[in-house]
């Protein structure tokens, strides 16, 4: 199950631009509160544990911060879902998926994740700032199933238009 409030398209794509790349932790707020409503608003189970999708260590230093992580955080605070953005890293680093197709983002993210923590809970929600393939989402989702998790949702902010 994927969760989006928005897709990516004007003025949300600049809002996420902004976030992402030119540091605008001010919008952390306005796009985490619209997920957390639309969370809220659908009535679904809360998850056990809220997991953003990592950075590797070389582009988390580059950046200064992980923007799923600033969201996840956020979100958890207002549901009063636990988060925990040590759960999971990426041990490689990859290529920035917004300069490649399909194919080449599947390629690009095996076996890019590993759980760190035991024992994880039966029950994870993925966050993220956008969707497009579902590349990142998969990749990561394998990794965690193979873990033990049972059930995961996706949210992001958006997701780009079909």
């Amino acid at each position: 199950m994927v969760r989006a409030p928005l897709i990516y398209r004007m003025p949300v794509d600049a809002l996420l631009r902004g976030l992402k790349f030119h540091g605008r932790l001010d919008h952390v707020r306005t796009l985490a509160g619209l997920m957390t409503d639309h969370v809220r608003e659908s009535g679904a189970d809360m998850p056990d544990l809220l997991v953003p999708v990592p950075l590797h260590s070389r582009r988390l230093r580059e950046r200064g911060f992980n923007q799923a992580a600033e969201l996840a955080g956020c979100i958890g605070r207002g549901l009063g879902v636990r988060t925990d953005i040590r759960f999971c890293e990426r041990i490689r680093s990859t290529a920035p998926q917004s300069d490649l197709n399909a194919a080449e983002r599947r390629r690009n993210l095996r076996g890019a994740f590993r759980v760190v923590r035991p024992n994880p809970p039966s029950y994870v929600a993925i966050v993220d700032d956008v969707m497009t393939t579902g590349a990142t989402a998969e990749s990561l989702s394998r990794t965690l199933r193979r873990h033990g998790v049972e059930r995961i949702e996706i949210w992001v902010c958006a997701r780009t238009p079909d």
